[in-house]
């Protein structure tokens, strides 16, 4: 029979959560036609919520960008369950379902992402221990990189956020930023997802408990930071935090409900804070965007502002690259409003291309002292990847700009509290 153009994604995670998932594949497939029971998910006005299977389209009126002839096209994998025709499914399917997954996704060099790397610093005489924290949450590993010419004087913080099926050593040899790590001198976190919290290493950036300040993953997030704080000499003006995907998504809510503790943030292929509030939402989020009432900045009265920096590139297939936007919109709204009582800041957009010839388009607002608080990368064709990383890492890019570089340029301007 022919295909139906809708699938059910309620019914979907209902069968998920039953540890149905053969059947679930089917809904998600849209194999089977799901009848409206008793035990079945609905809406308000008691019809089935429906997501669009079919891939935005010139014709369906979409603003999502048709990557160009010269991107990376997504690898066809995981022939079993019938997806290789639509590249984004498999995706939301890694993220949101904790499906373990075996192959990368718009990643150019299609390199196995379970296959774990060698840590980046072998070449330096430094640490990359392994430590771990826990709270009333659960607990965490993470590894922690002490560049080689550390002599007990405070170091900036960078908190590195992995993405689905990556680990702290794979994320560490894709960013390299270990290595710019012992050029600048900072120290560099990488907490580890556990996966008994989501099968697929995902933190779990779509649940409602997990974006609230001192509750969820964003606790043991902060609490990691705190205990390296307190274990080392470090800046607290110079703490920062940065991520991938699922990562970057998550670096979203930390700005959001931790703005006293990090100093500014980097989002790469990832969404804003509230951008989903639960599995089904989250479909609708990586594949068209947050929706409006939900991607509003959590309310605060401390009058902060965290400077942020967006990487995303505009041939997405995984994360809809209007969230890179959304994130943007956030903190700009932010902006607007302190602007009201300070001097308006200036507005750079600027076009050009990597070495490897990714284009780009980068738009920057600055303060009255050339200070950037806010920039935003798109990146002209590239997919679901890491831009300027290396090649041995998963979900990489090696010929766009160098993110790592460009974030931790715009991390260490940002030596004071902003706001009041």
């Amino acid at each position: 029979m022919a295909r139906r153009s809708k699938i059910d994604v309620l019914e979907a995670t209902r069968l998920t959560r039953q540890g149905r998932l053969e059947e679930a594949m089917a809904v998600l497939r849209g194999d089977v036609d799901t009848p409206h029971t008793a035990d079945t998910p609905s809406d308000a006005d008691g019809t089935t919520t429906f997501v669009d299977l079919v891939p935005p389209s010139a014709e369906t009126g979409s603003a999502w960008t048709t990557p160009s002839a010269a991107a990376p096209a997504s690898p066809a994998h995981r022939g079993d369950t019938g997806f290789a025709a639509v590249p984004w499914l498999d995706g939301l399917l890694d993220l949101v379902l904790n499906r373990t997954a075996t192959t990368g996704l718009d990643a150019p060099t299609g390199r196995n992402t379970t296959a774990e790397s060698a840590p980046q610093n072998a070449r330096f005489g430094t640490r990359f221990e392994e430590r771990s924290f826990a709270n009333e949450a659960g607990r965490r590993t993470y590894k922690l990189y002490v560049p080689s010419h550390f002599d007990g004087q405070p170091l900036p913080l960078l908190v590195m956020l992995h993405g689905c099926t990556q680990s702290p050593d794979d994320f560490a040899t894709g960013t390299r930023m270990n290595e710019l790590a012992e050029e600048h001198g900072f120290l560099v976190a990488y907490p580890a997802q556990s996966h008994d919290a989501n099968a697929s290493g995902c933190w779990n950036w779509f649940n409602v408990g997990d974006q609230r300040r001192d509750r969820g993953e964003p606790s043991l997030i902060a609490g990691i930071t705190r205990q390296i704080m307190g274990d080392f000499p470090v800046d607290p003006e110079q703490v920062f935090a940065a991520g991938l995907s699922a990562g970057g998504a998550t670096a979203a809510i930390m700005g959001a409900t931790y703005p006293d503790l990090y100093r500014a943030i980097g989002v790469h292929s990832g969404l804003a804070c509230g951008a989903a509030r639960d599995m089904s939402s989250a479909f609708s989020a990586m594949r068209q965007g947050g929706h409006p009432s939900v991607g509003t900045v959590v309310h605060r009265t401390d009058g902060k502002i965290v400077p942020t920096i967006v990487f995303h590139g505009d041939g997405d297939r995984t994360v809809h690259p209007l969230n890179g936007a959304q994130v943007v919109a956030q903190v700009a709204a932010q902006l607007e409003a302190q602007a009201e009582a300070e001097a308006k800041l200036a507005v750079t957009i600027t076009s050009g291309q990597s070495p490897g010839g990714i284009g780009y388009t980068r738009e920057v607002q600055s303060d009255d002292t050339g200070r950037s608080v806010l920039e935003h990368w798109v990146l002209h064709g590239a997919g679901h990847a890491w831009s300027g990383g290396s090649p041995s890492g998963s979900y990489t890019e090696p010929r766009g700009p160098d993110a790592s570089r460009e974030m931790v340029r715009f991390f260490l301007q940002h030596t004071a509290p902003q706001g009041g």
